[in-house]
């Protein structure tokens, strides 16, 4: 038992002092003493070991505080590598990161209404380029994240996707057979929350909501600084909560859900059918009546709903995932502007609404992260 305890002890300090050498670094082993209260023998043992490992390297030496200058240490973020893949409803969306979120490579694929043996097709011959194509490393590829936008279970197996055809579909299973590497299946808003928590817009917040708006509304909730996401890991599925009893019926089975007025889908359903991307960039910046009208519908229709997620959660801020709300201010302000006339203003001041600052990426990015983190903590247990 003795010896059992005494291991623990020692890997729980790695991680601790790796940690504190990926967080901040360059970094002596002089501070690590400091910063961590390990004695400096400690410290000494376990920094030679990640040395040893290849996870971190000295750097040369720092400045001195009044005796030998000391050597500094910086983590390997070349050490191994991550893929995340977001798999929208028309989009797919595969990148490549070292060690500490930088993209290696990224690639953009349109789906084009594929079926899922299709895209499962297109995925597997992608990672493989990808794999083929990276740089040599210690470590190699240490994992493959991937998101979806629907219900994805705590056994990591995707229950429903409302607005395509994954159901059912054993995609973790399928990847890892084919490249032996760790896979974990997320829904892509909590990918997204994850990304913007760790290299976005929700550095700054332990409490926020990811609000992922495209062809439905999909929500991944940070509370706590850990990802929330109830009983069954179905938690965040707000686009199908009601707005309106006698609406319209959704691909969900319910009525009236929020993303059948406030999704993208349902935007660009509003406007003429000609319209295509050009057009609409062409309008905006002729300021048309039509556009403009249909933008603020949409920014109205998307703080009808964030009234109820912001009086339910209270959170510090709501970071909002859409092309259109990161290019147009203007819908930003249409949502600013409902919110403003229908919440207490206590509320509305203490909680800030931000556009993501990873766009595209976001969802991705997060599934990189969480294996990152998975590698990184795998370390030392």
């Amino acid at each position: 038992m003795m010896i059992a305890d005494q291991n623990l002890v020692k890997k729980m300090n790695k991680r601790r002092l790796l940690q504190e050498v990926i967080h901040h670094s360059p970094i002596s082993r002089a501070n690590l003493s400091k910063t961590t209260g390990l004695n400096k023998s400690t410290v000494s043992a376990q920094i030679q070991e990640l040395v040893d490992e290849k996870f971190i390297f000295e750097i040369g030496q720092g400045q001195s505080s009044g005796g030998r200058r000391p050597v500094m240490l910086m983590f390997n973020k070349q050490a191994g590598y991550a893929i995340g893949v977001d798999i929208g409803v028309g989009d797919m969306i595969v990148l490549l990161t070292d060690l500490d979120g930088s993209i290696v490579s990224e690639h953009y694929f349109d789906l084009n209404q594929s079926s899922p043996d299709e895209t499962i097709e297109l995925l597997l011959k992608t990672i493989q380029q990808v794999i083929d194509k990276m740089p040599g490393s210690p470590y190699g590829l240490i994992g493959i994240g991937i998101c979806v936008p629907g219900l994805v279970n705590r056994s990591e197996q995707i229950v429903l996707t409302p607005n395509s055809h994954w159901d059912n579909i054993e995609l973790k299973k399928i990847v890892e057979d084919a490249f032996q590497v760790p896979v974990t299946i997320e829904n892509e808003a909590n990918a997204g929350a994850y990304g913007e928590n760790i290299y976005g817009a929700a550095k700054a917040y332990n409490n926020f909501i990811y609000v992922s708006v495209s062809t439905g509304i999909g929500l991944g909730l940070v509370l706590d600084n850990e990802l929330y996401k109830g009983i069954h890991g179905f938690s965040g599925e707000m686009g199908h909560m009601t707005i309106d009893f006698n609406g319209p019926k959704c691909n969900c089975g319910n009525r009236g859900c929020w993303e059948l007025y406030a999704s993208e889908k349902a935007f660009r359903q509003s406007l003429p059918a000609a319209w295509n991307d050009a057009e609409i960039e062409a309008r905006y910046k002729q300021n048309d009546v039509e556009l403009f009208t249909a933008l603020e519908n949409f920014g109205h229709y998307l703080g009808i709903g964030l009234v109820n997620i912001t009086n339910t959660f209270d959170p510090e801020a709501i970071i909002l995932r859409n092309p259109l709300i990161e290019s147009n201010p203007f819908v930003l302000n249409a949502v600013k502007n409902t919110l403003s006339s229908r919440m207490n203003i206590r509320f509305e001041a203490e909680c800030a609404f931000l556009p993501s600052s990873l766009g595209k990426n976001a969802p991705a990015l997060g599934a990189c992260s969480m294996m990152i983190g998975r590698f990184i903590n795998g370390l030392t247990t």
